[in-house]
């Protein structure tokens, strides 16, 4: 199709009411699925396909093929299943000459039951399956083939659309092909990537491939489609990615016409306070700083990414990208997602900058009134040279006064709201705050590429000297005294011990042990030993002075649910059992693991499991072969795929229609540079394939 200006009449502005036997109704349930106008049909792809184009004898069909066979009924009969119910089926005997096959219908009406009858003809189509009587296939589509009327087979793929209440695929697809007509008969499907990109990456016309996504030709092999791999679908594999990579490079323009602060400072503070630490800088993290420090002395927003694995020391080059902004002049912010990591954030802030001179206070929720009032106080007067805190920051009676950089740790646990209403809350004189948010969440090359375009992306690669990787075990329940006896032989060394339950409760259902109730067993089974428990239920005083028992080593063992995942740091803590392990996946269990191993001792991690799944096998076996977090994150974004690894499933983001970012890797290098050229050449066709790909999502992104 002839490329068109996207300034014309588009189909994203045509209501989906417009294609025939779409009414009001099928509207509202369309759009619970992201349909609304004729573009949002075109780009609802299918979710695989069957093939309908020809008949399958009786004798070759296969344990999981979905096939159509024609066969003669030979009887039909009414039966009772054998389980407590006693649920009624209609049971349809049939044959072909090459096998014999049984139909099974647990919902049948009595028309049904007097058309199925011994003698006629029958063609169906269905999962085969085998049962107590052989090969099978319960509720088939179907339909009798009489003389006085053509039976004819599909002539294409039959497209499978993921639906929801009140939509049928029989719908959907005669939605589709109405769709297809439509813009077959008013050209209006554009092209909006040029002619000289489709030649040099040897993409189909997006017509040609939307079509074929749709209804694929029937000598297609069904393998192909499903794996993606036929060059019509890889169009739109391209263009998916391309328009996801686009929409964050236009985030990352709009904040580049923004204006902050320039931080330029002799590095006085810095200095100091390299010299008082007890131990000397990787080289990862002295390099990541000075691209910091250069970005924070830009006069526009620096929206850096700072990536590390658990204990490579994103604290340290956080706090001094903070004594850069307070030698400038300003304040900093430091947002974390608990109270017990905003806790430990700001004792270690204050242990660190007490001999800088410098003022560090701690918004929570949990400051009494007072209290409350003497921190915001002194935060809107500026005495607060450096701010931590949790969403409490997001309050309408905080005002900042000179704020001027903001960190976020552990940014995936944040709302893109509450980022937002943050760095708006800190604009200064016009001027919006720098923003360094940390992770220790791996994040696979292919997602940092896609999801993080808007973002600078920098890497803390290396482990501070002497800590050695943890040794992993996976060990069943059945083995819980030996895993008693191994605590007590550490406790007895002086080292000390997490001990990590799933829930906080008893639950029958979910057979987890309870927190509460292995703080009683251990007492019982370690006399002598001093145990704590820690669980979200718990008051945050009670939480803090518990941790602080633990720090100080008046505690040996440590009784707690995953509220300990992220920060917490004792470098005397060696050994980490996690009960019912199979229950978490693995950037959980990666996190919790990474509260061990940070001082010098060599420190073990027991994986303890009940019942165990293939699937949670798998898991575990990954943490026992590596402590590699960019491993667990790639394989973990090939078993739950990017919405979750993000922690941003309900928002919508990274819902890829088409495109796999573990099975598409090898493109995204090609999708980045056409990005670039589309936004430097032709920047008028952004938006529009913006909107085709994401839709209402386009505004999503962490910094905004």
């Amino acid at each position: 199709m002839e490329q068109v200006s996207p300034e014309t009449e588009n189909i994203d502005s045509i209501s989906v009411t417009r294609l025939k036997g779409v009414g009001p109704r099928i509207a509202e349930h369309l759009k619970k699925i992201g349909i609304e106008t004729i573009q949002d049909v075109l780009f609802y792809l299918p979710r695989k396909y069957e093939d309908r184009t020809r008949v399958i004898p009786i004798g070759a069909i296969r344990q999981g093929q979905s096939v159509v066979v024609e066969a003669r009924i030979n009887h039909a009969e009414i039966a009772f299943s054998r389980s407590g119910k006693r649920r009624r089926m209609l049971l349809c005997h049939v044959s072909d000459g090459t096998g014999s096959l049984l139909l099974r219908f647990f919902y049948f009406n009595s028309q049904q039951q007097n058309n199925l009858k011994s003698g006629e003809k029958i063609r169906c189509f269905g999962e085969v399956r085998y049962g107590p009587s052989g090969a099978e296939i319960v509720h088939p589509e179907y339909e009798l083939l009489t003389a006085d009327k053509e039976h004819v087979l599909e002539k294409s793929l039959t497209p499978v659309y993921s639906t929801t209440e009140g939509l049928h695929q029989m719908s959907l697809r005669k939605m589709t092909k109405n769709a297809i007509q439509y813009i077959d008969e008013n050209e209006m499907l554009h092209e909006y990537l040029p002619a000289e990109y489709l030649q040099r990456y040897k993409l189909a016309p997006i017509a040609d491939a939307i079509k074929f996504s749709h209804w694929p030709d029937s000598g297609v092999d069904v393998s192909v489609l499903q794996e993606a791999r036929h060059p019509l679908q890889r169009r739109l594999i391209f263009e998916e990615l391309l328009a996801h990579r686009l929409s964050m490079r236009l985030l990352r323009q709009s904040a580049l016409n923004k204006t902050s602060v320039s931080l330029v400072s002799k590095g006085v503070l810095q200095d100091e306070f390299k010299a008082m630490l007890p131990f000397t800088l990787t080289q990862a993290q002295q390099s990541v700083y000075k691209t910091i420090a250069s970005d924070l002395e830009q006069a526009y927003p620096m929206m850096r990414l700072v990536q590390g694995d658990v204990g490579s020391g994103k604290t340290v080059v956080a706090a001094m990208a903070c004594l850069k902004a307070v030698e400038a002049g300003f304040q900093s912010v430091v947002m974390a997602p608990t109270e017990i990591l905003a806790t430990q954030h700001y004792q270690v802030f204050s242990e660190w900058f007490k001999c800088l001179g410098l003022n560090v206070v701690c918004l929570t929720g949990r400051l009494k009134l007072k209290e409350k009032r003497e921190v915001l106080q002194q935060i809107s007067d500026g005495v607060a040279n450096v701010v931590v805190g949790t969403h409490a920051l997001f309050q309408d009676d905080v005002v900042f006064h000179r704020l001027a950089l903001i960190v976020v740790d552990e940014q995936h646990r944040f709302g893109v709201h509450q980022r937002l209403a943050l760095k708006e809350k800190g604009s200064y004189k016009n001027n919006i705050p720098h923003q360094l948010i940390m992770t220790a969440t791996p994040i696979p090359r292919s997602l940092a590429m896609t999801a993080y375009a808007d973002l600078d992306y920098s890497v803390i690669d290396e482990l501070p000297a002497g800590r050695s990787p943890v040794k992993t075990v996976v060990i069943s329940e059945s083995r819980r005294a030996d895993v008693i006896d191994r605590v007590s032989v550490a406790c007895a060394e002086g080292r000390q011990v997490y001990w990590v339950c799933t829930l906080i409760e008893e639950s029958e259902a979910l057979q987890c042990q309870a927190a509460e109730e292995t703080l009683t067993d251990l007492t019982d089974a370690l006399p002598g030993i001093a145990i704590g428990l820690i669980h979200g239920r718990m008051k945050p005083d009670e939480k803090e002075a518990v941790m602080a028992q633990f720090k100080k080593g008046e505690l040996e063992l440590l009784v707690a649910t995953t509220v300990i995942e992220v920060g917490v740091d004792v470098p005397n803590a060696s050994l980490m059992i996690i009960e019912n392990a199979e229950r978490l996946g693995l950037a959980q269990l990666h996190q919790l693991r990474g509260r061990v191993g940070r001082g010098e001792e060599q420190s073990h991690c027991l994986l303890m499991y009940k019942s165990i799944s293939e699937r949670a096998k798998s898991r575990l076996s990954i943490m026992r072969e590596t402590n590699s977090g960019f491993e667990i994150a790639r394989r973990d974004l090939d078993i739950r795929g990017p919405g979750e690894v993000l922690g941003t499933k309900q928002t919508g983001l990274m819902e890829l229609k088409v495109a796999d970012l573990i099975r598409d890797e090898m493109i995204l290098d090609e999708v980045k540079l056409m990005a670039e050229e589309v936004l430097e050449n032709y920047p008028e066709i952004t938006r529009p394939l913006v909107r085709r790909w994401l839709g209402k999502n386009i505004k999503y992104g962490f910094v905004g």
